[in-house]
């Protein structure tokens, strides 16, 4: 796990120095390691947090005749195999994966991506023909922006780092912002900068004489439909996740495992224990609301499996650890961010190397939706005016119910979703808790709608949905999570969170070649009624003791809008109050003022809206307006004890 970044500017003018305050800028990405690579037309930058071959993987690493020059963030698992073949015709001199990936371009040229399997994002620079080849993994795992303008090209790990090359960058894209709001993250290539792109999960750029060219290589294709029993499916489902486990486990370096006590994360555990001679080490946060703690479960199931097992309570606090998330995000995230932030700073303590069961939710089907979208396809067989009219007024007047889950919203939700049809059923479905377009009109300056002109947040959810690749309702879910929301939520916060500590978080359940064959499983094995994941519980059950496969989905970020109350209050008197955003005429006053009041009066759950605010607010006094972290935090140290004064 790394930090990348580089310069092509045609005919000529890079310079080392700024590459260098590039990579600078991801230090915390790479703290083992340095490395600088310039000719005049090119340079390249590279932060390394050592795992594989500890002395011989120094970047920005050359070819044997030095024509080519390769800088690497992530992971290959399968390059031995590679590597077996590739001596037999070229001279080594490393042991590492990033050598393999080199040699493999000299072969394949852009095809080399089609034998990876693991997680990565790269740049080759060919100094023959002064072409710059770019590649990131299949899912997403590995993040890689760039900026194409006036004969220059940069591109890094994180946006960070292309700002530090050219703090010019630093304009917003108003359609992010929207999409954010709408859908709590911003899809590809579009990033909250209106001139920074982000290359798609899948897909390979070529740069050569100022043109750029992106191609996709990857989809997963989710027919013709496995045949066979249900338990020989089953038993192969086993063999296919103990083969990829081992491969996420190789490493000169000690690993451990993210444990919540949730399916995936268990079952991920319970395959590495049979896999490993020694105890490995495991970590699980929970929090002190409610039942929402999840630390119990963990505990069952490191005691099942013997491990090493660290766990801590936190009491997640937005002064200290917002300004700090943000600016490792480059963007406004969401709780969960929290949540991975902590666990990754306890992992970080141990071990270099953390598994967790991130992917598993879209892989087999653990989302509440799922099994919702397809109670709203039998709903909607009702006649429009009924749901329309009367099931809708009937719905207003019923009391709300202070929890996203509650009965009345569950009903507003799915006659809602009722009346729109294919992807835009399911898109709407996503948007629905968060901003959907009736409380974006409310909220959002008239310039801003304007500016806006037409835009549709929602539409790239359609788009994957109604895709040719899958047949029936669960498989078009499941690929369009797979493709969209993934990659660019919870994938995006692992590598954020995990790199903030110089981490290297692996996630078995995202490679690719699993996929392929979980995506062939009869969607029946998946969703079956209300029961989710239904396989994969099938399998946990050999494994993982019962009360964690028979336990429903939680999620361990899901109390922090309700746990936050009293800070959101300081967030709003901190931020919120005088906010840029409205200064700026994108959002109104009003409507602000009236959701976080609606929250704390408990009237409405507006927990997740009153988040997305404070974070977008936040990321806007830093990214646009040149706040620091240090100014952020002594504004809402300010707010604290201006509140305690009046109390």
């Amino acid at each position: 796990m790394c930090g990348i970044c580089g310069i092509v500017a045609l005919p000529g003018g890079v310079s080392g120095p700024t590459v260098g305050l590039m990579s600078d800028a991801l230090r915390h990405r790479g703290p083992d390691d340095e490395g600088l690579y310039s000719d005049g037309v090119a340079a390249l930058g590279h932060r390394r947090l050592s795992i594989i071959d500890l002395d011989g993987g120094h970047q920005p690493l050359t070819n044997e005749d030095g024509s080519l020059w390769i800088v690497f963030n992530g992971e290959i698992y399968n390059y031995r195999e590679l590597r077996d073949r590739l001596v037999r015709a070229h001279r080594f001199a490393t042991r590492s994966d990033t050598e393999v990936i080199l040699h493999l371009y000299e072969e394949r040229r852009e095809k080399c991506v089609e034998e990876l399997r693991g997680m990565f994002a790269f740049a080759i620079w060919d100094a023959r023909d002064r072409s710059l080849f770019v590649a990131r993994d299949h899912l997403g795992q590995k993040p890689l922006f760039y900026a194409h303008q006036g004969g220059r090209f940069l591109f890094g790990s994180e946006i960070k780092a292309l700002l530090a090359a050219d703090p010019s960058l630093r304009n917003m894209d108003a359609r992010a912002l929207d999409e954010y709001l709408a859908l709590r993250f911003i899809s590809p290539p579009r990033t909250m900068f209106a001139k920074i792109r982000k290359l798609p999960p899948g897909c390979w750029l070529l740069y050569r004489e100022d043109r750029l060219t992106i191609q996709r290589y990857w989809t997963p294709i989710y027919q013709p439909k496995l045949t066979g029993s249900e338990a020989d499916l089953v038993d192969e489902l086993e063999q296919r996740v103990v083969e990829t486990v081992r491969y996420h486990m190789v490493s000169d370096v000690p690993i451990g495992a993210f444990l919540s006590g949730g399916l995936d994360s268990s079952l991920i555990v319970a395959m590495m224990s049979k896999l490993s001679p020694e105890p490995i080490k495991t970590f699980s946060v929970g929090v002190p609301y409610g039942d929402y703690s999840e630390l119990p479960f963990a505990r069952l199931v490191a005691n099942a499996c013997g491990t090493e097992h660290y766990e801590e309570t936190v009491n997640p606090s937005l002064i200290d650890t917002l300004p700090k998330l943000v600016w490792h995000m480059d963007e406004p995230s969401d709780p969960l961010s929290i949540c991975m932030y902590y666990i990754a700073a306890m992992a970080r303590r141990h071990v270099k190397v953390v598994l967790g069961g991130d992917g598993g939710d879209e892989l087999f089907g653990g989302y509440d939706r799922y099994w919702g979208a397809t109670i709203a396809s039998y709903y909607a067989w009702l006649p429009r005016p009924l749901r329309q009219h009367i099931m809708a007024r009937f719905l207003r007047v019923l009391p709300a119910g202070f929890w996203y889950k509650s009965l009345s919203h569950q009903l507003r939700w799915l006659n809602q979703v009722s009346l729109l049809e294919g992807g835009r059923r399911y898109a709407h479905s996503l948007s629905y808790s968060y901003f959907p377009v009736e409380l974006r009109r409310r909220l959002y300056g008239d310039a801003f709608s304007r500016a806006l002109d037409g835009f549709d947040p929602e539409g790239i959810f359609a788009a994957y949905f109604d895709y040719d690749n899958a047949d029936g309702l669960i498989d078009k879910m499941l690929f369009a999570d797979s493709m969209v929301r993934l990659p660019d939520h919870s994938v995006m916060i692992l590598d954020r969170t995990a790199m903030a500590h110089g981490l290297e978080a692996r996630s078995p359940f995202l490679d690719h070649t699993l996929m392929e064959f979980v995506a062939r499983i009869p969607s029946s094995l998946k969703i079956r009624g209300r029961r989710l994941r239904y396989i994969e519980t099938r399998l946990a059950a050999r494994h993982v003791p019962a009360a964690v496969t028979s336990r429903a989905k939680q999620g361990f970020s899901s109390a922090l809008p309700y746990m936050l109350a009293d800070e959101f209050r300081r967030l709003y008197e901190a931020f919120l109050s005088d906010s840029q955003l409205v200064a700026d005429g994108y959002l109104k006053a009003g409507p602000i003022r009236d959701f976080l009041a609606d929250h704390l009066s408990r009237r409405a759950d507006h927990g997740n809206r009153v988040w997305l605010l404070s974070n977008a607010e936040i990321w806007y006094r830093m990214a646009i307006k040149g706040a620091s972290v240090d100014d952020i935090t002594d504004r809402f140290s300010a707010a604290g004890r201006a509140a305690l004064s009046r109390s």
